[in-house]
């Protein structure tokens, strides 16, 4: 791109001129002989085509895996990946994992019960010590 062009033409963030979504291939993993995976199978005829229609910026393959629970795996364009085993799971139940790796940014987890901001102070007053108090009452 040219000087001129970089100039004239903004530089957007995700979210703000244009989204991008982070999800880019979806694996569908099943066995047929296995009945753990009917669930899937189901929402694989059924449903599947409406999803990837409605999703056309994300690459849909459907893959066997004989003796096998099924698997659903996102790939993402940071390089990650997640895994979802949908043993046992209805096809309403699929649908909302495969919508949650749909939305997901592959990014990986965070802990939530560390505490959120790192300081040198713990508290707004501050770290106590005994010269911080009124030297009349020591």
């Amino acid at each position: 791109m040219s000087t001129i062009a970089r100039k004239i033409i903004p530089r957007t963030n995700n979210g703000t001129g244009s989204f991008v979504l982070q999800c880019r291939k979806m694996v569908f993993n099943y066995c047929e002989k296995w009945g753990s995976n009917k669930g899937m199978i189901e929402y694989i005829r059924n449903d599947l085509v409406k999803f990837a229609k409605e999703n056309p910026q994300i690459e849909i393959v459907v893959q066997p895996r004989p003796a096998h629970h099924p698997i659903i795996r996102g790939l993402y364009l940071n390089g990650r990946d997640k895994v979802i085993c949908t043993r046992n799971l209805t096809p309403k139940e699929i649908k909302t994992k495969v919508e949650l790796l749909r939305d997901s940014s592959g990014e990986k987890m965070k802990d939530l019960t560390k505490k959120p901001v790192i300081s040198t102070t713990e508290s707004v007053r501050g770290i106590w010590s005994p010269f911080n108090s009124n030297p009349h009452t020591i």
